[in-house]
């Protein structure tokens, strides 16, 4: 199944993960809709709605920057009103925008804690909900979460509990879609990275040995296209890992993705 002329939404995607996604899809020739808070240069970070936009285009894609702080629900018809007047459709939507905070429960702050199930949670499931019946109007669409398998075993509660509850949320808001609208054609899955990828996140989060042994966030990107390229309608309430997602669908040579081939991979959170 090819995505060219197909609208993606893609969340928090002017840098990492969600751009990598970005890319992969235009380069089928998917319109792609960019959604992030970055609109002008981040002193530290690289790369706007606008720089990724411009290299969506770059690869055969159509763009749509959008500026949007997702915690902010009151603007979001406002931004879904953009995209159907723009491309009349949306196909699919990719949950990727997330904050990452990583403390034990009593060095949690209010601050952070409202933050983290603000982004993740909160508006993966309220953005989700309002492109929905857009997503319902297709035989088939495409609702992608980047949240990882529910562990309940998982030593990330002690370690990161606010953290570990909203990315959890995510998950569930892929169960929820799953049952709730597998008989009408919206297919809901998570995808989340068997190892640590180089991500902004990762760099300035944890140490640096883990960012250097980390994988290319390309890997992800070229997951998520076969998840939305799959021919099965009924392709619906799966929890993978990008590893598993790229080597069902023939990939053999996995050493492409890693950024230092000296250096071992470490497995991601809550695997």
């Amino acid at each position: 199944m090819s995505l060219n002329s197909k609208t993606i939404i893609v969340t928090g995607s002017s840098r990492g993960i969600g751009r990598e996604i970005a890319l992969k899809c235009a380069s089928d020739g998917a319109n792609i809709v960019i959604i992030g808070k970055t609109s002008n240069p981040h002193p530290t970070l690289q790369g706007t709605i606008f720089s990724v936009a411009k290299e969506v285009e770059d690869v055969g894609g159509q763009a749509l920057p959008i500026e949007l702080d997702l915690r902010d629900d009151h603007y979001y018809q406002a931004a879904i009103q953009k995209i159907m007047d723009r491309f009349g459709a949306i196909h699919a939507l990719v949950n990727n925008a997330s904050a990452l905070f990583m403390a034990p429960i009593q060095e949690t702050p209010t601050k952070k804690y409202d933050l983290i199930h603000g982004v993740n949670g909160r508006a993966t499931f309220l953005f989700t909900q309002a492109c929905l019946p857009h997503l319902l109007t297709h035989r088939t669409s495409d609702v992608i979460t980047i949240s990882p398998p529910l562990n309940l075993k998982t030593k990330e509660f002690g370690k990161c509990p606010a953290y570990t509850m909203s990315k959890y949320n995510m998950s569930m808001v892929t169960l929820a879609l799953s049952q709730t609208y597998r008989r009408k054609g919206v297919r809901a899955n998570s995808l989340w990275p068997k190892t640590t990828v180089a991500t902004a996140a990762i760099k300035h989060t944890l140490p640096k040995a883990i960012y250097m042994a980390s994988r290319h966030a390309r890997i992800m990107g070229d997951a998520a296209y076969e998840i939305l390229i799959h021919n099965d309608r009924n392709h619906t309430g799966n929890f993978y890992l990008d590893d598993d997602v790229l080597i069902n669908a023939g990939a053999t040579n996995l050493m492409q993705y890693k950024r230092n081939r000296l250096l071992p991979t470490v497995p991601d959170l809550f695997l």
